[in-house]
């Protein structure tokens, strides 16, 4: 049962799975266990990231392909969701009206851009996505009558995914049954689905032959592949999978943005999650994703806490000052980088 759920592809690491399995857990009860809105938003977004960056390692871990596009599909598929319901009102027709737009225009450009771009190498097709991206985040800041531009747009969600639904009035384990927990296990179950899709897609044949392309496109040429097109396909299944992650966020932010959606520092958390995690190891986008969100939501506040600790102690107080939670955020990652060269999964697998 468990190797069919897993795609045959089990973690190989007694404390890889002992990571997973806490991360699994804590994911799907932190409503029950965690108060505040901020933990919960905290789950959420880790929930979202995986699968977000699970679609992007499908690009650079197992394909070779470095794309700067990915943000430009995730707030695709947010902007979709989004403004349906802004303009169409907070019904179930405007989001899957939304999202089938947006992944219709997603599989378009991810076509189009792996038809005219993937021939070409390495960092020629990395600037073409950048400017591709680029000229999207550029558009949607201009068209503010149409898209909120840089202050984005709220909107509202069906009312059973709204704060103030109560799908029943008494409370279990203390939690209300509300909107947001019905939309936080909205997500957690579409992101549980569909990276449990992603390990499937990995490990079969079509999966193999992305590796292939990988390690050797030309002798993945010569054995019949025509890599092109396998790269596009891809690029495509990357691209809907990323859409799909836009429209769980703006669902669950109610909210949508070009700085929340589309910027580059969006890019660059992608990007450095995928090496923390470990690249080609979809396990890695799990591991990689709690870690890094984690400490970009608490960090800061684990900071200030031991700066008032360390109040009698001057330099050191001010060494942790809140303030430098980047600094030693960038310090984390180095070290994480130095130890862990191919990734924490990398590592935990190759550990004899």
């Amino acid at each position: 049962m468990l190797k069919s759920i897993l795609s045959g592809d089990f973690p190989r690491s007694r404390i890889l799975s002992i990571m997973l399995v806490l991360t699994f857990i804590g994911l799907a009860v932190a409503p029950f266990m965690l108060s505040g809105a901020r933990p919960l938003n905290t789950a959420a977004t880790i929930c979202i990231f995986i699968v977000l960056v699970a679609s992007y390692d499908l690009l650079l871990g197992y394909t070779g392909i470095v794309s700067f596009a990915h943000t430009m599909f995730y707030g695709i598929g947010a902007y979709g969701v989004g403004l349906a319901l802004d303009a169409m009102g907070p019904s179930w027709w405007a989001v899957f009206t939304g999202l089938a737009s947006a992944l219709a225009l997603a599989l378009v450009l991810a076509l189009m851009i792996g038809l005219f771009s993937l021939r070409v190498r390495a960092i020629f097709y990395a600037m073409i996505t950048l400017a591709v991206a680029s000229a999207f985040a550029i558009l949607a800041s201009q068209l503010s009558d149409f898209t909120g531009g840089e202050d984005g747009k709220t909107f509202k969600v069906p009312e059973i995914l709204s704060p103030g639904f109560k799908l029943i009035e008494a409370e279990i384990f203390g939690r209300s049954i509300d909107g947001k927990l019905l939309t936080y296990y909205l997500v957690f179950t579409a992101c549980l689905l569909l990276f449990l899709f992603m390990l499937r897609v990995v490990n079969s044949p079509f999966g193999r032959v992305l590796q292939a392309i990988r390690e050797n496109d030309f002798r993945a040429e010569a054995l019949g592949y025509r890599t092109v097109v396998y790269r596009t396909l891809a690029n495509c299944l990357a691209a809907l999978i990323a859409a799909l992650a836009g429209a769980l966020m703006a669902l669950w932010l109610r909210y949508v943005g070009p700085k929340t959606f589309l910027s580059f520092e969006v890019m660059t958390d992608i990007l450095l999650i995928v090496v923390i995690g470990g690249m080609g190891t979809l396990y890695g986008a799990v591991v990689g994703a709690a870690l890094f969100i984690f400490a970009q939501n608490y960090l800061q506040s684990l900071m200030a806490e031991a700066s008032e600790a360390l109040a009698g102690v001057p330099i050191l107080a001010q060494a942790v000052h809140p303030d430098r939670w980047m600094l030693w955020l960038g310090i984390l990652f180095v070290l994480s980088v130095y130890f862990f060269p191919t990734g924490i999964v990398g590592k935990l697998r190759n550990r004899k």
